[in-house]
């Protein structure tokens, strides 16, 4: 299995570049980095973001101007492995240990796509896509069907494949009470860092909880 950041955002909510804004000392870009490291993987960063090179290898997109869509298909179109990881740089606070499971359960499952909910909400940019979505993602892109909820399903269906997609907060509820650590706690595990509030909000947590979410923090799937 690969790993991609996903990175090739404008920030127009924002108003600068999300990648760079630092938490705890480190940019966005370097704590996704670090966590699919943590899962030894090389991770490679999608998005025609030349100046992120310095980070880790960067992938332009096949067709630019496309959002996220764009920059799955551009690294599956790279990748020498059927599964996927893909982790947004703008969720900080997803645990390496739920991406672990997260790949493990795509390993075993072999599905072409596991997708997360949360709160009843797919998360789509924090999956495990394979490379045999590749020819309906490439048809839903040149037709200018750009919604990944949308092209996601359509590609999976054209190539006769089945999406997994499973609760987090069911999961969350088969373990062990007392397995969970203190901090993040789960309502916080896919929450964006859109907007200068966001930023800010986040900042002051980290400050208080003292980076948690890192690599090497304790979480509660193993």
């Amino acid at each position: 299995m690969n790993g991609f950041v996903l990175a090739g955002g404008a920030s127009s909510r924002m108003g600068r570049d999300k990648a760079l804004l630092e938490v705890a000392g480190r940019p966005l870009i370097v704590l996704a980095i670090e966590k699919l490291q943590a899962l030894e993987f090389v991770p490679r960063i999608c998005g025609s973001r030349p100046d992120l090179a310095r980070f880790a290898e960067t992938i332009p997109d096949n067709f630019a101007g496309c959002g996220p869509l764009g920059g799955v298909e551009a690294a599956l179109s790279v990748s020498d492995s059927d599964q996927n990881l893909f982790l947004p740089v703008d969720v900080p606070e997803i645990p390496v240990t739920f991406l672990r499971w997260m790949a493990r359960r795509a390993e075993t499952s072999g599905a072409v796509a596991t997708i997360p909910r949360f709160g009843g909400r797919p998360q789509p940019l924090c999956a495990v896509y394979s490379r045999r979505l590749l020819p309906g993602l490439r048809a839903a892109l040149a037709a200018g069907d750009f919604k990944i909820m949308v092209a996601i399903p359509a590609a999976a269906a054209a190539a006769g494949e089945e999406i997994d997609t499973f609760d987090v907060e069911a999961v969350a509820a088969a373990l062990i009470p007392e397995s969970w650590p203190a901090s993040p706690p789960l309502a916080r595990w896919f929450r964006n860092v859109n907007t200068p509030e966001d930023y800010e909000r986040l900042r002051a947590e980290q400050g208080v909880a003292g980076g948690a979410s890192g690599a090497n923090a304790r979480h509660p799937i193993s």
